[in-house]
């Protein structure tokens, strides 16, 4: 099974303040360190999708999305449609996801689920995995900023949770630290 990795970096960040992908987090930046990790846990090839902040990504297949201002679900619909006829499941991160570790991907990776979700002492958050025979309706349900949660959450029940709790952190990166810094502080 070929499964990639989709990291969803489009959006402004609002609340940080400026596009997040470009941030630099302990020397890397957010959009390579995503990349990095999906790579490093299983994920090839991995997709990014840019839109409010556009440049190179290293190891990556990076594609636009023009609509990035209505929200994840663009973003999340130009992504499964940029990957390849050979590609089995796909990894969903965000860019912003600075509790993500390899071990976590990995984990998600390993399961032989068709759907599943990472879970953190039991609640499902992210990132999640996507079976292919999927996409086509996760694309047609997502709205706005829900991503694919519309679509997991009506079909709860097929929904394999894998517990990722021991090894990273649901935390995310919604407004400026000391320890991350926009590229051109």
């Amino acid at each position: 099974m070929r499964t990639a990795g989709l990291v969803l970096a489009a959006g402004a960040g609002r609340r940080y303040g400026g596009p997040k992908a470009p941030v630099i987090l302990d020397d890397e930046r957010l959009v390579d360190r995503a990349v990095r990790l999906l790579r490093a846990g299983g994920c090839d090839p991995v997709v990014v999708v840019l839109g409010a902040w556009i440049g190179d990504v290293a190891r990556a297949q990076v594609v636009v999305n023009d609509d990035w201002r209505s929200g994840m679900a663009g973003s999340l619909r130009v992504g499964l449609a940029a990957l390849g006829d050979n590609i089995d499941r796909v990894v969903v991160a965000l860019v912003d996801h600075v509790g993500l570790t390899q071990a976590a991907v990995a984990r998600l990776v390993a399961s032989p689920a068709r759907l599943a979700a990472s879970a953190y002492e039991g609640e499902r958050r992210n990132p999640v995995l996507i079976g292919r025979e999927h996409w086509a309706s996760v694309a047609e349900s997502a709205v706005g900023d829900s991503g694919a949660r519309t679509y997991l959450d009506a079909h709860a029940d097929e929904v394999d949770l894998v517990e990722v709790g021991d090894v990273a952190t649901p935390d995310d990166l919604d407004r400026p630290t000391r320890s991350a810094r926009s590229p051109d502080r």
